[in-house]
């Protein structure tokens, strides 16, 4: 940390301000979770080259891949149950609903074209 500079006080008990800033400008702070590549995710960066082969990199694809699964959290029993289930009750209300839908419509344009004599 750099130490603060007391500015030396005029007989008014002002501080004097100078007119230009002295000494070496404070150093930059950034904030977030970015590594020191700046890429804002921290991940590390990759160990292949765009020269190398294609073997070269598809290996590094499938590290990078598995690293990556290994930082997912996977949902348990009870939670896909679950979700299974809502899932399942929507499709069903959805099916229903559209069903019904499709019923009103062709007796509504079944009924009209009888009534305009088609």
């Amino acid at each position: 940390m750099s130490e603060e500079t007391v500015e030396p006080e005029t007989e008014t008990g002002e501080a004097q301000i100078p007119d230009v800033p002295s000494g070496t400008p404070p150093a930059k702070v950034t904030t977030g979770t970015g590594g020191p590549s700046g890429d804002g995710g921290g991940r590390r960066v990759s160990k292949t080259t765009p020269g190398q082969g294609f073997f070269a990199r598809t290996i590094q694809f499938l590290r990078d891949t598995r690293a990556e699964l290994r930082r997912v959290s996977w949902p348990n029993v009870a939670m896909v149950k679950n979700t299974t289930i809502i899932t399942l009750v929507a499709v069903v209300f959805f099916a229903l609903y559209l069903f019904a839908v499709d019923r009103v419509w062709a007796f509504l344009i079944d009924h009209l074209r009888t009534f305009l004599g088609g």
